[in-house]
């Protein structure tokens, strides 16, 4: 029997490793352009996130994004990752 392994990523808000597949991820493009990847397969340096507004929070105090890609983080992609982490967490219920 051939087990697959799954990938694990890290939460920048918890610091946990999880599934990727459970994660937001946000991506930086090579042209510096920062967006929130709902397919998780966008080319650029990515960023991941549980979907849960207390890691959300943490994330965005500690500025923490901000410290994953170097540069700063406009408060229309915390409120579109916000969005993204209410519509997963009302999926889940």
């Amino acid at each position: 029997m051939v087990t697959k392994k799954v990938p694990v990523r890290r939460c920048v808000g918890c610091n946990e490793g999880k599934p990727k597949k459970e994660l937001v991820r946000v991506v930086k493009t090579a042209e510096g352009e920062i967006s929130v990847d709902v397919t998780g397969k966008k080319s650029g340096r990515g960023a991941y996130l549980c979907p849960d507004k207390k890691c959300l929070a943490k994330a965005q105090k500690a500025k923490r994004l901000e410290r994953a890609f170097e540069c700063a983080i406009s408060e229309e992609i915390y409120e579109r990752l916000a969005q993204e982490v209410e519509a997963r967490e009302d999926a889940d219920e």
